[in-house]
């Protein structure tokens, strides 16, 4: 290893174990929405609505709406597009030579998609009471990336440095079973109160790789990722269990209006990091390293209100979520994730002349941008967590509704993750 590379590598690998992580976790998916396909149709405002067997979930204070037991089932499929940092350059000119053409960052996508049983619930109404039995597939995501030559302005060679490319992956996934109860206190008012296991399974890897060999040209190349040109890799599991509580209450003033709020407690698992010095990896003082933690999920708060008009054919519905995304990541002057306020607005005609009723819905909600974002380090590793851009998500959806059973389809696009969902409802 040549003495300028090494000096490259050094801070390089002291920000790996949080820098592999982060870039992992750049664009997490949780599907903190609302379950069920008719709530999907709704743009997720449902907190207010709250008035078949996702209340469980969404707001267990709309159970009590539900007169006869009901059996919820849901499938979705997702597609994800996770943007990366592939290349380019953080700071300086680019030289010409080899790959550093670029002036600014280079990004690409990984793509991934999922079929799945994502919600399964059991009401049981019983007078002023309701209970409900339900399981949540609350996230499932994957993403794989690979950094081939991300430059910056330096020392190293003609006065430019260049990041340790990465190979690194990230899966997830939250499976919630729970209980959840509900009780009216008044005609207008009822309380609600669940609690959930969750079973969390999640992998981050990243493996750093030199250029293929020292020389002027090869750092200036597209890297081969040699296995013997591997100075690091590291890892983050999270492979435990935990309980959760989510609480709500919906609040009838009027006839035509209700408004519901919700909250979904903070949990957290134990996680492991580890770090394992590779074949190039020479320094004495880079030994292997293998610790645990606690790693927190966020909680989340929504408000929201709705309104059906006198003929009952006109819904209208909104909601504003509340997810503190900063408890992902400890306290860090070198990295961030902000908070996000999710507006979510939708609407609802029902044809009620027809047999069976159907019903068509349209919604927009505003997902904001909340990346891992490096706010000190140098100017590799900024531009390696460069913050992303909110994004507004479209969707639509169809029910229709018999006596005792009712269907409905949902879509909610937007530009980084598609969601299908169909949903079946049975009352008996």
């Amino acid at each position: 290893m040549s003495a300028r590379l090494r000096l490259l590598l050094l801070p390089v690998l002291f920000l790996l174990a949080s820098g592999a992580f982060a870039q992992g976790l750049l664009t997490l998916e949780f599907s903190f929405s609302n379950p069920g396909a008719r709530s999907l149709g709704f743009g997720g405002a449902f907190v207010a609505l709250a008035d078949d067997a996702t209340a469980a979930y969404a707001n267990p204070a709309g159970l009590v709406q539900l007169t006869r037991p009901e059996i919820s089932v849901e499938g979705r499929h997702w597609s994800y597009s996770t943007p990366f940092v592939a290349g380019g350059r953080a700071s300086g000119a680019p030289t010409g030579l080899g790959i550093d053409t670029i002036a600014d960052l280079r990004w690409e996508e990984s793509t991934a998609d999922f079929n799945g049983l994502s919600y399964l619930s059991y009401v049981h109404p019983r007078k002023r009471w309701s209970f409900a039995f339900y399981r949540h597939l609350l996230a499932r995501f994957a993403s794989a990336y690979a950094t081939d030559g991300l430059f910056a302005e330096g020392s190293t060679y003609l006065y430019t440095d260049r990041r340790l490319d990465q190979l690194g992956f990230t899966d997830l996934e939250i499976v919630s079973w729970g209980f959840a109860a509900a009780r009216r206190i008044t005609d207008s008012l009822s309380l609600g109160l669940g609690l959930a296991y969750l079973q969390v399974d999640m992998d981050v890897g990243a493996t750093t790789y030199l250029p293929d060999d020292d020389s002027l040209v090869a750092f200036f190349s597209s890297n081969s990722y040699l296995p013997e040109r591997s100075p690091w890799w590291s890892t983050s599991q999270i492979h435990d269990s935990t309980v959760g509580l989510n609480a709500g209450l919906l609040w009838r003033p009027t006839e035509h209006w209700r408004l519901g709020a919700s909250l979904r407690s903070p949990f957290s698992v134990s996680a492991r990091w580890r770090g394992v010095p590779g074949p190039a990896n020479r320094p004495e003082d880079l030994g292997p390293w293998d610790f645990t933690g606690d790693w927190d999920f966020p909680w989340v708060f929504g408000l929201g209100g709705a309104y059906t008009s006198p003929d009952g054919r006109l819904t209208v519905s909104f909601e504003w979520d509340h997810v503190a995304y900063s408890q992902l990541i400890e306290p860090d002057p070198n990295e961030t994730i902000p908070d996000a306020d999710e507006f979510h607005l939708g609407g609802e005609y029902a044809f009620l002349g027809s047999r069976p009723v159907v019903a068509l819905r349209l919604g927009i909600w505003l997902d904001p941008d909340h990346r891992i974002r490096a706010t000190e380090g140098d100017d590799l590793f900024r531009a390696f967590l460069s913050p992303g851009s909110d994004e507004l998500h479209y969707s639509f959806g169809i029910g229709a509704a018999f006596e005792r059973f009712q269907i409905d389809l949902g879509a909610d696009f937007s530009e980084l993750r598609d969601t299908l969902s169909l949903s079946a409802i049975f009352s008996f």
